[in-house]
């Protein structure tokens, strides 16, 4: 059930991604920017209430210590889990391609249409892509995750690897939505996995360190785009595809049966 779970999650977050933009951008263009932005905070609110009926679970963090312990501690726990220590690596390689993508596909889309169209265009593409990456949150709640995750995520990693390079190169729309439908079993996988391997009493403090760890690739990607695009954007796709080729390889590495991953101390 926690493959689902998370599936039903991945695609909640998949289609709020591509309908919240669209409602800020109707509501700024017919009742202006003040009413977006009050809408925004008014569903940060909602949130904050709804989030308050969520039961609270036991952890092992102790009241009287600080915050900052509590993180070191987090680091500790994630530097000594195999698991987590491998998905570090492989998913912040699999960020570095996402970063690229948003710098790479403006710059493409300016390079190729008028500047007129140039921003309407972009904005159907991402709609599509996380379109795409919703309906592949679903399938992969359809497939059975559990003690496949590390295998259905380097799968996914190599179809990003091909699709950002050479089919998004080539075909545009048709390699991004590729790499969109890739990112809901891969991102389904890795939450699962990660759940799986982590004590529950010390899930937060582990998800907290590990997920900042996951999105470091980000902004690398990003910037390293943003100079190699300066000359061609086919170099920045193409380091694109690489950054997932590696995460890919990086995600064989990591343990497979969670017996293994116990003699390496697995819980911290």
């Amino acid at each position: 059930m926690l493959d689902r779970a998370n599936a039903l999650d991945t695609a909640i977050y998949a289609v709020v991604d591509v309908v919240g933009p669209a409602l800020a951008g109707v509501m700024a263009a017919s009742l202006g920017p003040a009413a977006a932005i009050l809408l925004i905070a008014t569903a940060y609110a909602g949130a904050a209430v709804f989030l308050s009926f969520v039961p609270r679970l036991p952890g092992l963090a102790r009241s009287q210590v600080s915050i900052w312990q509590q993180a070191m501690e987090g680091i500790r726990m994630v530097a000594a889990q195999p698991t987590l220590r491998g998905l570090a690596i492989s998913y912040s390689l699999h960020q570095v391609t996402w970063g690229a993508l948003i710098v790479v596909v403006p710059t493409f889309v300016a390079e190729h249409f008028s500047k007129g169209a140039a921003s309407s265009i972009t904005g159907l593409m991402w709609t599509a892509v996380g379109t795409a990456g919703g309906v592949g949150a679903l399938l992969a709640g359809h497939l059975r995750t559990v003690d496949r995750e590390c295998r259905i995520m380097a799968v996914g990693m190599a179809v990003t690897a091909t699709a950002a390079w050479p089919v998004a190169g080539e075909f545009g729309l048709g390699g991004l939505v590729a790499v969109g439908i890739a990112s809901g079993p891969i991102d389904v996988a890795l939450l699962t996995l990660r759940q799986r391997r982590t004590d529950p009493r010390q899930l937060g403090r582990v998800m907290s360190i590990s997920m900042s760890l996951n999105v470091a690739g980000f902004p690398i990607g990003s910037a390293i785009a943003g100079t190699l695009t300066a000359t061609s954007s086919s170099a920045a796709l193409m380091m694109a595809g690489i950054a997932s080729a590696m995460a890919a390889l990086a995600t064989s590495a990591i343990p497979h049966e969670i017996a293994q991953v116990r003699t390496g101390k697995e819980s911290g």
